[in-house]
């Protein structure tokens, strides 16, 4: 089992941290509209969250910093810094505090569909959970723990959609003959942007300096990453390929999922999706503000030592405003919005920024990019600066889509 771990890093934590329950919401909504028409987006978007996490991964291995240090340190011009900074914070820090509570109601959702029970005691049960994991300030048992999450997560959307007997020709279709349905490109770019998330990219960076330290462990990180980042699109193709065995049937969650399947293809279906639902709302519920302090830390200069005051001090309070929400049913309407403005404008611009930095000689030598790198990491930018478009259309009501 050691030797199993060794080769096994953070590639797991990021696909924990991008199947929260919005993604599951998207995919459910995805499959249950467009059967498996969309499956094709999601093919594309682990293509290309495989493409920026290897990036990222190599930095942090190789300088040894993660993705808020490098920026802060490599951008010299102090006004563009500042507007990056203020981005990042805005993006990462508030904006998972306000999404913290949505993934601790996920799990929620998953208990009260297993068990039955009282939503404020699941809350909290779910918060100590994660509360304790984070302030062991052990990354071996955070690691540890969330990979046996993640398995169990995947293997619950697995036999859920192996239930439903879908016919494979339709999925390797829907796969890789892309489509849009009419009125489908909101939920493509929805797809797209649960998976690409800025945030695993400060994540991820940090994540390998725990793990590895010497450039021998590249591949390792690389392979991670790989089988990591595809597991993590077979888990969300699966939820759609959940989604398109319901008809006729309003279905606006993974709750409906779970109890719409269940007279179809029995129980089992239903408590199987209900464990992927907990597990992937507890994993983000873990993930989320861990990334939070990470970033909090990096863009001030504190130690991003997992057992330090003001890294402590971070996560704390992203797990208490989340358990709060999700226990009070309280939605911050504005702080989400706010975060979605931050996160539209900030992936594009992150992105750009990775592309710079991954083509800096002087800090990663010969690991910086290849000619290949840029011109995926090329067509990433203009798949972000869409996603940016449709994603600031949304917010403000301006029907660009």
């Amino acid at each position: 089992m050691n030797k199993l771990f060794k080769y096994i890093g953070p590639g797991p934590l990021i696909a924990a941290a991008f199947i929260g329950p919005g993604t599951v919401t998207v995919c459910t909504l995805a499959g249950v509209q467009f059967g498996f028409n969309l499956l094709w987006a999601m093919v594309l978007s682990v293509g290309a969250t495989i493409i920026l996490q290897e990036m990222t991964a190599r930095l942090g291995l190789v300088s040894q910093q993660g993705l808020a240090e490098v920026l802060t340190s490599e951008i010299k011009d102090s006004f563009f810094k500042y507007i990056v900074v203020f981005l990042v914070l805005s993006a990462i820090v508030v904006g998972n505090a306000a999404y913290e509570g949505g993934n601790i109601s996920g799990g929620v959702l998953g208990l009260e569909t297993l068990l039955g029970g009282n939503k404020i005691i699941f809350s909290l049960l779910i918060g100590v959970i994660a509360f304790v994991l984070l302030f062991l300030g052990n990354y071996k048992v955070l690691e540890r723990v969330l990979v046996i999450l993640v398995i169990l997560m995947s293997l619950a959307f697995l036999i859920t959609a192996i239930l439903t007997k879908p016919d494979v020709s339709e999925i390797f279709k829907g796969a890789f003959l892309p489509n849009f349905p009419e009125d489908s490109t909101l939920l493509v770019l929805g797809l797209i942007g649960t998976t690409v998330v800025p945030y695993n990219l400060f994540l991820h960076a940090s994540l390998v300096k725990e793990k590895w330290h010497t450039i021998d462990d590249l591949k390792y990180a690389r392979k991670d990453t790989f089988i990591a980042i595809t597991l993590g699109g077979v888990v969300s193709m699966s939820i759609i390929i959940c989604g398109a065995a319901i008809h006729n049937l309003e279905v606006k969650n993974a709750t409906d999922l779970a109890l719409g399947l269940e007279p179809l293809f029995g129980s089992f279906s239903k408590y199987f999706l209900a464990i992927g639902l907990f597990s992937a709302g507890i994993t983000s519920a873990i993930t989320a503000p861990l990334a939070a302090a990470y970033v909090a830390s990096g863009c001030f200069g504190w130690d991003t030592n997992l057992k330090s005051f003001k890294f402590r001090s971070i996560w704390m309070l992203i797990l208490v405003l989340g358990v709060v929400i999700a226990s009070s049913g309280f939605k911050p309407i504005q702080v989400i919005k706010f975060a979605q403005v931050a996160n539209g404008l900030l992936l594009p611009i992150i992105a750009v920024l990775l592309l710079w930095i991954m083509n800096r000689k002087k800090l990663l030598g010969v690991h910086k990019n290849s000619v290949m790198n840029n011109i995926l990491g090329g067509c990433i930018v203009l798949i972000s600066l869409l996603l940016a478009v449709a994603g600031l259309s949304k917010v403000f009501n301006l029907n660009v889509f």
